[in-house]
Order: structure tokens, then C-alpha cells, then sequence
């Protein structure tokens, strides 16, 4: 299993980024998708995750700004961040629980200042 997170960077408060994760070695509709981020400093977190029905669950701190949705033909999932605010500051990795292993995708960093 290879996950790909990838559209990381720096955007001014209350600017949007799209990440995106493409995976390879399973198909991303059958399975749980998850983004976690990592602030400096603090524990990782789970930011929001979609199921193989389509159901969406996302944290508190970013219900109503992030969106999680994923491409079926591309096998990718994406995070689209609106209305960032510097504590999103954070590397994003998306994650996958596979046959009981982690999956984990190389982190992107995103920096939200002015």
C-alpha cells in the first residue's frame, strides 16, 4: 500500500488549499480514509475521514471549513481547506488501517500566515 498526500503549502488566514492522497495498492472506496495532521508541538490529530459508503466525520476544530471527498477513477481522496486560520498551521498525512496495519502517507506541510 502507497499513499501519495501531496497540495501542502503557504496560504494567508482565511485562504484555501486541496489536498489530495492518491493511493495505490488498494482501492480507496473499499476502506476508511483518513487525514490526520500534526502540529508543532501537540499530538496528532484526526481531522476528518470518509467511509466506503460515503459517510464523512470530521473534528470539531474544522467542521463547516474542511471537506473530505474522494475520486473513485483516480482512486484519490482530497481535503479541501477553506477559511484556514494559522492553528491549521500543520503536516497533513492521510492514513489508511489496512488488514490491521497503519498506512501512511508521506506528510505535507501547511503553513497558514500573513
Amino acid at each position: 500500500v502507497q499513499l501519495q498526500a501531496s497540495g501542502g503549502g503557504l496560504v494567508q488566514p482565511g485562504g484555501s488549499l486541496r489536498l489530495s492522497c492518491a493511493a495505490s495498492g488498494i482501492i480507496v472506496s473499499n476502506n476508511v480514509m483518513n487525514w490526520f495532521r500534526r502540529a508543532p508541538g501537540k499530538q496528532r490529530e484526526l481531522v476528518a475521514a470518509i467511509t466506503s459508503a460515503g459517510s464523512t466525520n470530521y473534528a470539531e476544530s474544522v467542521k463547516g471549513r474542511f471537506t473530505v471527498s474522494r475520486d473513485n477513477a483516480k482512486n484519490t481522496v482530497f481535503l479541501q481547506m477553506n477559511s484556514l486560520k494559522p492553528e491549521d498551521t500543520a503536516v497533513y498525512y492521510c492514513h489508511l488501517l489496512y488488514r490491521g496495519s497503519d498506512s501512511w502517507g508521506r506528510g505535507t506541510q501547511v503553513t497558514v500566515s500573513s
